[in-house]
């Protein structure tokens, strides 16, 4: 283990502990796969520091000294370095968005010192390890000593903080030395590496607990900023460069650890939602079988009528009545779909059979209440109804949701811009209870033309 700073066979038999129980322990819950890593060799990555200034760079709610470049002479060797001052910090962020990349760099640590990598992340203050990702930088047997051994896995170097804690605790070299980090994200999968051995090999796709998704809209996230989040301690970083990673999606072709609801050819796994008052689910659940059935039996005749498949996509004319999964039992969820709009139209998702994430035309001079744009919970009078932000595309355009729903809150992305953060889903059908354990996913109908494509679901147990 780390025999330059623990002499002692106490620390070394600490450090080998945490090293087997979590190896054991992501090897057995299937977040790190006990299996060989990519490698990707040194060809056709970009460098994002030019060993001159912060170009390219954008520093944010910078504190003290902030981030500085400076030529670091060690052993008759100059090196071009960004540095974070001690005292300072702030965001420094790439001015550029990323989705799927391998990052590479070389950082050096003091004693005891706290930083942070950004991925996936807004370009904002504050904060990025819950709108965004963050990466732990850290010294390890350091930060132990400064905070009285307080630290949990997860806030150890190489930890997707405060998700999930790396496998190997002793991969950095002397405070003091440089260190090579490499970053791998491709989709889900989130790789770190630490002087060519793998400390993370983490998929999101398994964060199931529900407080950790409910903190961490992020984790949602495809796609953002990456940058260095400076906690106050010195250290140095070079040699910054990625390579970026192109991945074909197809339409109607789910992601992994997904499932496709809508297959783009036929309305397989859909049917009619009842006529009013039975769209009220509690109404519909008391209906004899028989009634229930000769109703349902109408319901999917008009929608067949009005709803219709055609290149990949969903198409409701603007007529008849909303459509329903088939399933009526989902809890909690991502759901990601793909939807456009008319000039003046008007729809939405119904969560758990409940109303709504909102869609319509965001143009303000149609609609009044369009210059908030979509992905509100539109039926919220408690809690928060409107978007955080505009995020929509030109009317006429794909928009792209992802949506969790869980315990009974919702976040939204649309456009990949965080609409709807932490809030409750009120119960439209009785506001006196929480809104329903389970329940179907439905797709609004008002008088407009709406299209749907790119269903997708993940559900979370």
């Amino acid at each position: 283990m780390r025999s330059t700073h623990q002499g002692s066979a106490g620390p070394r038999f600490i450090w080998l502990i945490k090293t087997i129980y979590l190896t054991l322990a992501v090897c057995l819950f299937g977040l790190v796969g006990c299996t060989t890593t990519p490698t990707y060799n040194d060809t056709d990555f970009e460098p994002l520091f030019d060993g001159k200034s912060l170009r390219g760079w954008e520093l944010l709610n910078p504190k003290g000294g902030g981030y500085g470049v400076t030529n670091l002479v060690e052993n008759g060797v100059t090196n071009a370095v960004i540095y974070c001052a001690q005292g300072g910090g702030g965001n420094l962020l790439s001015e550029k968005a990323y989705a799927d990349f391998v990052l590479r760099f070389d950082f050096k640590l003091t004693a005891g010192a706290n930083n942070g990598l950004a991925i996936r992340a807004p370009l904002k203050g504050g904060s990025l390890a819950y709108e965004g990702m963050e990466l732990q930088i850290l010294d390890n047997y350091g930060a132990e000593k400064k905070y009285n051994k307080k630290l949990r896995p997860n806030q150890f170097h190489g930890a997707l903080y405060n998700i999930q804690g790396p496998s190997v605790f002793d991969a950095q070299r002397p405070v003091g030395e440089w260190n090579t980090q490499e970053v791998i994200a491709q989709g889900r999968r989130i790789i770190v590496k630490v002087n060519g051995r793998t400390i993370l090999n983490a998929d999101l796709n398994e964060v199931t607990d529900a407080k950790t998704l409910i903190k961490h809209p992020g984790i949602l996230r495809p796609s953002g900023h990456i940058g260095f989040l400076g906690h106050d301690d010195e250290i140095f970083i070079k040699n910054i460069r990625i390579k970026e990673l192109t991945t074909a999606q197809l339409d109607n072709r789910p992601p992994a650890g997904f499932e496709a609801l809508f297959n783009g050819r036929n309305l397989a796994g859909w049917q009619g939602l009842l006529a009013s008052p039975n769209d009220n689910p509690y109404k519909r659940a008391a209906l004899a079988s028989e009634v229930r059935a000769e109703a349902q039996t109408k319901a999917n005749e008009e929608a067949v009528a009005h709803w219709k498949v055609e290149d990949g996509q969903l198409i409701f004319d603007g007529q008849g009545r909303s459509l329903s999964t088939a399933r009526e039992d989902f809890a909690n969820y991502e759901l990601h779909v793909d939807w456009k709009i008319a000039p003046k139209g008007d729809s939405g998702l119904y969560l758990r059979g409940t109303p709504q994430v909102q869609i319509w035309d965001p143009r303000e001079e149609e609609n009044p209440k369009g210059k908030f744009g979509s992905g509100g919970l539109y039926n919220n009078q408690a809690g928060v109804s409107d978007p955080l932000v505009k995020a929509d595309y030109v009317t006429g355009s794909w928009n792209h949701f992802r949506i969790l729903m869980i315990e009974g809150r919702v976040h939204v992305y649309l456009n990949n811009q965080l609409v709807v953060k932490n809030t409750p889903l009120e119960n439209y059908w009785d506001r006196k209870k929480p809104v329903l354990a389970e329940g179907p996913i439905e797709l609004q109908a008002h008088s407009h033309p709406v299209w749907f494509k790119n269903i997708y679901i993940r559900e979370i147990k």
